[in-house]
């Protein structure tokens, strides 16, 4: 009697853990990313001030910017849009070969879409890394789903 409890209990046990684990699972699944426009930045920046820290020391910039919200204020030197309508603002000095690459989120596109080369402005996103370039020409830092900051 006693080792049928005990497989009664170790049974329920395990179901309770499926559905705990099921429960999780669909909550993962079903998770939206988080909207950086309510997001407060960690850091808040120039766009020379963050070139210049990347430049310096890339370990340290990385370790201290990577997986952050940081919200900069720059020039836009160029937007670009791909073939799928996903747009980029390229924040920097147009007589520096370094930028900052920032891909802006779906809900952005039309506001992006209408900002002019020389403009100033403050955009906030998730840096996510730091390219060099193999010639010493120039360097792109990243920044992924930017939102405009209104000012």
């Amino acid at each position: 009697m006693k080792k049928k409890s005990i497989i009664r209990y170790v049974m329920l046990l395990l179901l309770v853990l499926a559905a705990a684990l099921a429960f999780y699972m669909y909550k993962e699944f079903n998770r939206k990313p988080k909207n950086l426009s309510a997001a407060t930045a960690d850091f808040t920046l120039q766009e020379q001030q963050l070139l210049n820290e990347f430049a310096a020391d890339e370990k340290t910039a990385t370790a201290k910017y990577s997986g952050k919200v940081i919200a900069v204020t720059g020039t836009v030197k160029a937007v670009e849009t791909d073939d799928t309508g996903n747009s980029t603002v390229i924040l920097g000095n147009s007589s520096s070969m370094s930028s900052i690459r920032c891909s802006a989120d779906s809900l952005e596109t039309q506001a992006v879409a209408a900002l002019k080369p020389n403009s100033s402005i403050t955009i906030k996103g998730i840096c996510t890394g730091y390219n060099t370039d193999e010639l010493g020409l120039g360097a792109d830092i990243i920044l992924n789903r930017c939102v405009l900051v209104k000012q």
